[in-house]
């Protein structure tokens, strides 16, 4: 078992440092990166379709990278937005992981691109203990999906800088119960905001861009209670090595080699 756990530190420990220095270089190009964590079906795709071709027609730069263990339709439905679009195929792999990240975007990444959104691979527990780099992490949940979730995957909720409820519009059909579910988030997670949605209603779209933008401007992001202390980092990002998943086993972690590199597409140019 200590084998393990110190694997696990080790390779945490690795990915720490390769999200310092993406989020170093990215923040002195202007750009900030959003990673949005939930389960499948959550319905992230939706809305940040939505919120992507919301920022086209406000004129801002903004770009997406999705993850998935296995097809492209992420990114051919967020390609619809009109913004510049990357699928990464994971083959397999449960997250994305700093330098992961960092080898899709270089030569990529438009420019001037001032937010880039990271969807990552549909798991509450793999990407939770994986700093990508990010400026604000967003856990989303559908309504469809339980109370209790924010007290099932604590290290997922309680790592959150913004919680963001979908599929609102079905909320009373499923009999969700909004004050329970707000409770559990500030249960493992005090302080943090939680945003209501309903990428179908129409309901909160824009929010999440909207904080998004602020964070990139200098607003302070939430602070989970949950964090590791700061080492400099402007934007107080995330480590809770102690609440990490005990996955990291004897296997390298660098599988873009392992695999060949995981397959990737570019879905849309910037228009």
């Amino acid at each position: 078992m200590c084998r393990v756990v110190d694997l696990q530190q080790a390779v945490l420990a690795k990915n720490d440092a390769a999200a310092d220095a993406l989020r170093a270089a990215l923040t002195a190009r202007g750009t900030a990166v959003v990673n949005l964590l939930s389960s499948p079906g959550s319905g992230k795709t939706a809305l940040l379709e939505r919120e992507l071709t919301l920022a086209r027609e406000r004129g801002l730069s903004v770009a997406a990278l999705t993850a998935d263990l296995a097809t492209e339709n992420d990114a051919t439905r967020l390609a619809r937005s009109g913004v510049p679009v990357r699928q990464v195929l994971t083959d397999g792999l449960c997250h994305l992981e700093a330098a992961m990240l960092g080898r899709y975007l270089d030569g990529w990444l438009p420019d001037d691109a001032r937010l880039l959104f990271v969807e990552n691979v549909g798991n509450l527990v793999c990407p939770a203990s994986y700093d990508l780099g990010e400026t604000l992490r967003v856990v989303l949940a559908s309504v469809t999906e339980g109370e209790d979730k924010p007290l099932k995957y604590p290290t997922a909720f309680g790592l959150a800088q913004l919680v963001v409820v979908t599929k609102t519009d079905i909320a009373q059909a499923v009999d969700f119960d909004e004050a329970a579910f707000r409770e559990n988030v500030q249960r493992v997670n005090p302080g943090v905001e939680m945003v209501l949605t309903s990428a179908r209603a129409d309901e909160g779209v824009g929010v999440l861009l909207d904080r998004a933008l602020a964070v990139a401007e200098g607003a302070a992001p939430h602070r989970p209670v949950m964090a590791r202390p700061e080492h400099g980092h402007g934007h107080g990002h995330t480590h809770a090595h102690e609440h990490a998943h005990p996955h990291a086993h004897e296997h390298a972690h660098d599988h873009g080699d392992h695999h060949g590199r995981p397959h990737d597409h570019d879905m849309a140019q910037t228009r």
